[in-house]
């Protein structure tokens, strides 16, 4: 494939094409779903070193199914800037979520090529595979290797049928027990780019193609059980009633309430049941989920104590027992202000107003955290939609998009430090 001889002219309907392309590899005729290591995320990886080549990159797959194109740099030993993000999806999902951070840099790198321009460092392409988590209990294995932290102990965890992630990986064509290999030095590297849609509805607001990310939320995932008492719905009187149902109602205004008092802070209740959920009886028992996002750990850490003291406050009140128990914690990334400023002035250069914002979503770049300075470009999706069928953008963002980033990469100070 070739671009237009102007930089990038056409590039968004190219871009837009390669992605619906990939689309296609799905186990559902109707539907897009594409997990780790099946045969659909194999025949995509595989049309993704295609592109990758047709763009004048080295392609390979690497020990946990990543898809690695490699552009190399104008001078022998130079670094590597790492950019890219993950083709595995969600059940049912949209085609742009992740895979359009693969597409773009390769349209990006083309450009290049078809320019005979070469980089004072050389540029990796990288299409993860386990972002979703969607088939096994594990999720950001892909990036966390590259990252040098994922723990071998995944090795052995399974899927629904019983198959382990090694067997998977055996099937897919990769060797487990290389994993550990595939780790990048931190002197190798620059830092990791990622381009992604939003997923949400600021960018739109705003009336923006691109703005450029702060930080990724830390989230705290936590189970609230509530104990009251069951009874006859017709017989307690409402002062002497220990309603569990009542009581988390309460609880999850209040919750609302908190989130909302703060700037950065989310905080969502995605699930409830109650017991024994008969029209006439008094529930006794009842579990909710909360999920609480922040752009900086003290802020989240300062949410959920907040927030556990009202809950008690609550419960005690009402005569409930409160249990919360913690399911899952991830840390904030802070993106490198030198990166953003970086991705700013390219912003500008194109003609577009800077704007700066926090990624309520988790994505590969918290893992590459661990390895590198990150920085995210985020590019608006039409009516803030993802993880769903509707998810869309347009030609023009995405050419826009891919403007940004390739000023990004020429005008790159890899001193930035």
């Amino acid at each position: 494939m070739t671009l237009a001889t102007k930089p990038l002219a056409g590039a968004g309907t190219w871009i837009k094409a390669m992605v619906d392309g990939w689309a296609r590899f799905s186990e559902e005729e109707d539907k897009l779903t594409r997990v780790f290591l099946s045969p659909e995320h194999k025949a995509c990886a595989e049309a993704v070193m295609t592109a990758m080549r047709a763009a004048g990159m080295t392609a390979r797959i690497d020990a946990i199914g990543n898809v690695i194109g490699r552009y190399e740099a104008a001078t022998e030993g130079a670094k590597t800037l790492i950019t890219g993000s993950h083709i595995d999806t969600v059940r049912d999902a949209g085609a742009y979520d992740g895979n359009l951070g693969v597409a773009l840099p390769i349209a990006c790198i083309a450009d290049l090529d078809s320019r005979g321009k070469r980089l004072p460092f050389a540029v990796e392409v990288i299409a993860f595979g386990d972002e979703e988590g969607v088939r096994f209990p594990t999720t950001l294995s892909g990036s966390r290797t590259v990252a040098g932290t994922v723990d071998p102990a995944i090795l052995s965890v399974t899927d629904a049928q019983g198959l382990s992630l090694a067997e998977a990986l055996t099937h897919f064509g990769c060797d487990p027990t290389a994993i550990g290999a595939e780790a990048r030095r931190p002197e190798d590297v620059l830092a990791f780019v990622e381009v992604h849609i939003e997923q949400g509805p600021v960018l739109e607001a705003e009336g923006l193609p691109v703005g450029v990310v702060t930080a990724i939320n830390g989230a705290s995932r936590y189970t609230v059980t509530l104990e009251g008492m069951a009874g006859h719905a017709g017989t307690v009187p409402m002062n002497l009633r220990k309603d569990a149902l009542a009581g988390a109602a309460e609880m999850i205004a209040a919750i609302e309430q908190r989130a909302a008092a703060e700037d950065g802070l989310v905080a969502t209740v995605g699930r409830i049941e109650a017991a024994p959920g008969a029209i006439n009886v008094i529930p006794g028992r009842v579990s909710f989920t909360l999920d609480l996002r922040a752009p900086e750990d003290g802020q989240r850490a300062a949410a959920i104590a907040s927030v556990k003291q009202k809950l008690q406050g609550i419960a005690e009140r009402r005569g409930l027992d409160l249990a919360m128990d913690l399911l899952y914690e991830e840390g904030a990334a802070g993106c490198d202000p030198a990166l953003m400023e970086q991705l700013d002035k390219a912003v500008q250069r194109q003609g577009f107003r800077p704007l700066r914002l926090p990624s309520g979503a988790g994505h590969d770049a918290m893992a590459l955290s661990a390895l590198c300075p990150i920085a995210m470009l985020f590019v608006r999706c039409g009516g803030g939609i993802s993880h769903n069928p509707l998810e869309s953008i347009t030609g023009e963002d995405a050419e826009a998009a891919a403007r940004v980033f390739l000023d990004f990469l020429e005008n790159f100070d890899p001193n930035f430090g």
